[in-house]
Formats: C-alpha cells, structure tokens, sequence
C-alpha cells in the first residue's frame, strides 16, 4: 500500500506542476503531494532499514522425535562436521520409523545445541524470533513487502535422554551390521535375557522403596532401566567395532 501511495503522491505532485494554473493553488497543492511522497518514502525506507512499525514476536514449539537408527536403541545420531564439533549436524525421526532422517536448519540465522535431560523421550525444542507489525494500520500500509515474519534468529535445542548415546552415523551403520551377523544374533538373545532380569531388579528395587507405587511411575523406572541396559550394550559393542 505504501508503494502505491508513493505513485500517487509522485502523479498527483507531477499533474500539479503541469496542469495548476493559479500560482496559490499550485504552491499549495504542489507542497501537499510533495509532502506525501517524502512521508511514503521516508516509511518504506525506515521498514526496510530499521523495521519501522514492528516488532519482534518469539515463540516456541516442542516436538516429540525418535533415533534416527529406525530401532528402540537409545541412539542420538549425528554426522561429524569439522573437528571442534560446533558445527556436527544431528539427525533424527519425526515418526518412529522413517526412511529419510530429518536434520536442524542450517542457515545464518538458526543455531542448533543438544541437550540431555532426566526426561523418558528425546524432544526438539524451537525457540524463533520474527518480526511482526505492530498493528492494523501499519500491516496494511507494508502489504505485500515480505517483511512481516521476517526471521531474526532461530535455537533448536535437540533434548536427549541421559540414557541415550551420541554416536556418529558410521557408528550407527557398524552397529547395524554387527546386530545381522550371527555373532550379533547371538548377543542380542543373550542381552535380552540378561536385559530382562535387570529390569525387573529395578523395578522390584523401586517397588520396595515405595510400595504404592501407581503404575505409571513403575512404567517410567522399567522404560528408564531398559535404557540404561541398552545404553550400556551400545557402549560394549562400539568399544567392540574400535
């Protein structure tokens, strides 16, 4: 809108100068529609410099996410980029099986940090920080501009379970590989029994701690010992691939 009051302003000045005979009317006239398109000018140009009629709005969204090793494994993939780690991509699942992994942004505007947490499910957290009018009055005069949402800065903050473990892609590949051999086959059984009994050791060990206990607490101290087991078959079978 206030690009077309700059072609109106900019018309109306011009006709004025051209068509105004009386030299009272011409000032006049001449003064209002020069006036205006200095005013139209100065708006969009502040708009575009300085976010005239703005603000910044931050909001944040939280998502589930899963290892992106498509298994149950409590597995925090990233590919290595670099060799100071700022800048390792992580990967990861917005379903629990997907055959393309998804990663945070990467542009100048988003940064990206992993967190690790006490909590029973890994979760993306994105805290973004947009530009927006300030009302009505100056979102219809910046119509069509772009600017409205314009991105300031984005943090996506991957938060991982203290049981989950970081391993890089080619980490997660050899794992895969060992799990198919026969060897692997072999030590996935014997794991799962071993695994069992550890979970009911814990579970019995809590129970005895607090026996009311209600059924969703003894849900998260199994799914927290299930972790930690496989936490640490995943770090006896990496030390295992070395």
């Amino acid at each position: 809108m206030i690009i077309f009051i700059m072609f109106l302003a900019a018309v109306a000045m011009f006709a004025s100068i051209m068509f105004i005979n009386y030299r009272t009317q011409l000032i006049l006239w001449t003064t209002v529609f020069g006036a205006l398109f200095i005013l139209a000018t100065a708006m969009m140009t502040l708009n575009y410099s300085h976010h005239f009629g703005m603000h910044q709005v931050t909001t944040t969204s939280k998502q589930t996410i899963y290892s992106a090793s498509n298994s149950s494994m409590p597995l925090a993939l990233y590919q290595p980029v670099g060799t100071s780690g700022k800048d390792d991509v992580y990967v990861y699942n917005t379903k629990l099986k997907q055959k393309t992994p998804c990663h945070p942004q990467a542009n100048e505007y988003t940064t990206s940090k992993i967190k690790w947490t006490n909590e029973l499910t890994p979760r993306l957290t994105t805290t973004e920080t947009r530009w927006r009018y300030n009302n009505k009055f100056f979102a219809t005069m910046y119509m069509w501009s772009g600017m409205d949402g314009t991105l300031v800065k984005r943090v996506n903050t991957l938060e991982y379970p203290r049981t989950y473990v970081k391993i890089t892609v080619k980490q997660a590949q050899h794992l895969k590989k060992l799990a198919k051999s026969a060897a692997g086959k072999r030590a996935q059984a014997a794991a799962t029994q071993q695994g069992k009994a550890t979970v009911v050791t814990a579970v019995q060990q809590a129970l005895t701690k607090n026996p009311k206990m209600s059924a969703h607490k003894i849900q998260q101290v199994t799914q927290q010992a299930e972790q930690r087991f496989q936490s640490q078959l995943v770090k006896q079978l990496l030390a295992k691939t070395k």
